[in-house]
């Protein structure tokens, strides 16, 4: 299987340090250079510990765009503005790691996956929960029927964020809810499919911020299930971050996912090796680092034609659709 030669373009995400560490350290990839088109903040990380240390700063965009021989980007600019950076790359040709979420503009998001689709390129979305084992067994559970019929998803993904953090989220109708709700719909939207409506309640109830909103819950309606998302920006540490599925034959509870706990799986009859009544179902440990290398792995493994991708634009777009239902109010 033949390298692929990769750049990093950014590093205003909240992500970028630990994409920028997957791209350098997967064997299947030759890693280019790293450019970041704010000067200022350059300056800040050049000589830097940690990811940044020894990296190769590239000079200028079209170090990147213009090199036919960089076939793949992750793009990790700050999330007002990702999306018109993804654009450009995906002009240029280029498969794209595009760190959540797509951007507050549902018509350039359009065009990016129409420009996707009509390459033939690769964008995967950076919702790196989509490789976390708890996760992925109770997908696995849904799919093949043990829980019975969906009828109730619950999602809580706190976290706490400190006044500067909120003042930059602050740009997005929505604050916490659209930057981190996009990591939630991605297993709620796999489970349940699009939902018939969505009700947001947006509230501003702790550190004032101008614009922010830092508590919020987000309702999705479907034919014949509901699902809840509540998120803060003010959570206490240790955040107990969970993940709850209930169904007609049984429920899975994930709580927290990060670190991971186990799964209490609780079954009104026996089912896929597991006895009726309450199942402890011990979960692997993966830090984060741990789940960005695995986006990475199966970027790779997509690219070389190994496996189909582990979710396509179509799926990538309901997400980015709904999120943008609740935030910006686009019509149903």
């Amino acid at each position: 299987m033949s390298r692929q030669r990769a750049a990093q373009f950014g590093t205003g995400h909240g992500h970028a340090d630990g994409k920028l560490i997957s791209l350098r350290s997967n064997p299947d990839v030759e890693f280019v250079g790293l450019y970041e088109p704010d000067l200022e903040r350059r300056r800040l990380l050049e000589g830097t510990l940690g990811a940044y240390a020894g990296v190769r700063w590239l000079e200028s965009a079209s170090e990147v765009m213009e090199d036919r021989s960089i076939t793949l980007v992750a793009s990790e600019a700050r999330n007002d503005q990702s999306l018109a950076q993804t654009a450009a790359l995906v002009r240029a040709g280029k498969h794209v790691w595009y760190d959540k979420p797509a951007g507050d503009d549902w018509p350039l998001w359009q065009e990016v996956a129409a420009q996707v689709r009509n390459r033939g390129t690769l964008l995967q979305m950076g919702y790196m929960f989509r490789y976390h084992e708890g996760f992925r067994r109770i997908q696995d559970w849904v799919s093949a029927g043990v829980l019975g019929d969906v009828f109730s998803v619950r999602a809580h993904m706190s976290t706490s964020l400190d006044l500067a953090a909120r003042a930059v989220i602050a740009r997005h109708r929505g604050g916490i809810f659209y930057d981190l709700a996009g990591h939630m719909l991605d297993q709620v939207v796999t489970i349940l499919g699009r939902p018939d409506k969505v009700t947001s309640f947006f509230g501003r109830h702790g550190a004032p911020v101008e614009g922010f909103d830092d508590n919020t819950l987000g309702v999705l309606e479907f034919p014949k299930a509901l699902a809840i998302i509540d998120i803060s920006a003010m959570e206490a540490p240790p955040m107990a971050r969970r993940f709850e599925v209930y169904g007609s034959r049984g429920s899975a509870i994930l709580e927290p996912f990060e670190p991971s706990g186990p799964i209490r799986l609780c079954l009104s009859q026996a089912a896929a090796g597991f006895d009726a009544g309450v199942n402890v179902v011990p979960v692997p440990q993966q830090s984060r680092q741990d789940l960005y290398d695995c986006e990475l792995r199966d970027i790779v493994e997509v690219l070389s034609g190994r496996k189909p991708a582990e979710r396509s634009l179509d799926h990538d777009t309901l997400v980015q659709e709904t999120l943008l239902r609740f935030t910006q109010g686009i019509p149903s």
